[in-house]
């Protein structure tokens, strides 16, 4: 009997931990998927603000692709390649004019997985010595956020020397965000480093790295990268499971904030992959830059105002919320400028802190003991307006707010709405939304001999141990918790 409970528990668990991978995470760290929701409380509906976000996305369906100099792609005239590791493979032809051999710009970010690869292939370097130099400018004409580490796969050899720059201020300006060399100190006379010499004091530290440049590795490893998430976790921990932490630096670190922000990326090619340590200079046509993808996970920056981003007549801009308006919701609507205009906060996880803009003429609500409608309760208080200033709430020609429809502000439990001005309660429940139970407010309680209502039954042994059972998966971090950020 024993050990028929104990497998009972043990499959209890089991099945705790998986459910808890589903859906722990979203609720601890906060998706920050939602702006706003209604709730209700003695004093009548008012809309409950949260800090929001876009979903992350590839943010390379969105861009818009530059090279300098513009007659960098091969085809024009038509070129035959040889392979950089067998120079007397000489059957990779280049046209422009031919669709299966030409290799524009847009094939590093189309669809990946096609045989044979796409990629985008420079012409060879035959006016060597003079320097093989390519800029690739990614531009989006909005500020993102990065989320994910920026991933370039060669198609060729990874290139001997490359810089990796970003723009916070569409191009006008650059700064460096990572050099990569097979030789650091020769080429740009710095100390070869990796991300993990970095630390929370030195994450913003500019460094060069010989990991994806050092050694011939044309048929191994094909990718160089910028590593966002390793950077993430010196503040997350190495699974990302103190996301608090990072919310918390993210808050109130401008320069680390700006620091996974742009508005472009610019790939500096300065020095193909040779294979060897002295150049072919009889065979040229084995050098050159060849890449087949570019991924840039990220969203748009709204400034947790906004949960949505329209890519409209080939622009990006955030869908604002909170009274806010503006490319990256960076400003007060008009009419709404009670108070000065205040980006949303990370904190406190799971909901943040809105910082709504509230109307020029009212101060904030505020509405303590408020539970939410449809969205889990939230102990935090913050910045309310009723709903009757709310701009975007129905009102009736009497000039009373909705007390319910049939879109958001559903009758609970069975309830039929009248006219929008109540709700007709079915049998056994009550309040506003008939969303209490009638016997809360008679004598004894819903448990009462008054009630009408079955008395409780003392928990059982087993009842007790699967309630402490789930208590602790819920209140505690166990080892059942996956990896997120």
């Amino acid at each position: 009997m024993r050990f028929h409970f104990a497998l009972t528990l043990q499959a209890l668990w089991t099945g705790v931990c998986q459910a808890a991978m589903q859906h722990y995470p979203a609720a601890a760290w906060g998706h920050y998927d939602v702006c706003k929701s209604q709730v209700y409380s003695d004093e009548g509906l008012t809309w409950d603000y949260m800090a929001c976000q876009p979903e992350a996305a590839d943010m390379t369906q969105y861009l818009k692709v530059t090279l300098d100099p513009p007659n960098i792609t091969c085809g024009d005239p038509p070129e035959t390649y040889c392979a950089l590791e067998n120079p007397y493979m000489c059957n990779n032809e280049c046209d422009a004019t031919t669709e299966e051999l030409a290799h524009p710009p847009g094939l590093m970010f189309d669809t990946e997985g096609r045989n044979p690869t796409t990629f985008w292939q420079s012409t060879s370097w035959k006016k060597y010595p003079k320097p093989l130099l390519v800029n690739i400018t990614l531009s989006w004409n909005k500020t993102i956020e990065l989320t994910e580490d920026i991933v370039l796969t060669f198609e060729s050899g990874r290139p001997e020397q490359m810089v990796l720059e970003k723009s916070l201020d569409y191009g006008k300006t650059w700064q460096p965000y990572q050099f990569y060399a097979t030789d650091c100190l020769d080429a740009f006379t710095m100390e070869p480093k990796t991300v993990q010499d970095l630390t929370q004091h030195t994450l913003l530290d500019i460094i060069c790295t010989e990991d994806y440049s050092r050694g011939y590795v044309w048929k191994n490893d094909k990718t160089v990268r910028f590593e966002i998430k390793d950077r993430f976790a010196l503040f997350a921990g190495p699974r990302l499971h103190n996301m608090a932490s990072l919310y918390g630096q993210l808050d109130t670190t401008k320069k680390l904030r700006d620091f996974f922000t742009i508005t472009d990326l610019r790939i500096r090619l300065l020095r193909p992959a040779t294979g060897a340590t002295m150049v072919d200079e009889n065979n040229l046509s084995r050098y050159f830059y060849a890449i087949s993808d570019i991924k840039v996970q990220g969203r748009c920056k709204c400034n947790l105002h906004a949960n949505s981003c329209v890519y409209d007549k080939e622009k990006l801009s955030c869908e604002c919320e909170h009274n806010t308006t503006g490319p990256d919701c960076g400003r007060c609507k008009r009419n709404y400028q009670g108070r000065a205009w205040s980006a949303g906060s990370y904190l406190p996880i799971p909901k943040g802190t809105a910082n709504i803009c509230i109307p020029s003429n009212i101060g904030p609500v505020i509405r303590p003991n408020v539970s939410s409608l449809g969205v889990a309760n939230r102990k935090e208080v913050a910045p309310q307006v009723a709903l009757s200033t709310a701009p975007s709430v129905h009102v009736a020609n009497s000039k009373r707010a909705r007390v319910c429809d049939n879109e958001l502000l559903r009758c609970q439990n069975g309830g039929t709405c009248i006219s929008n001005v109540r709700c007709n309660c079915p049998t056994g429940y009550t309040g506003l939304l008939c969303e209490k139970r009638r016997c809360e407010s008679e004598l004894g309680g819903c448990g009462g001999p008054d009630s009408g209502q079955a008395h409780l039954t003392p928990p059982s042994t087993s009842r007790l141990l699967l309630l402490l059972l789930l208590g602790s998966v819920l209140l505690r971090g166990v080892s059942c918790w996956p990896a997120v950020l």
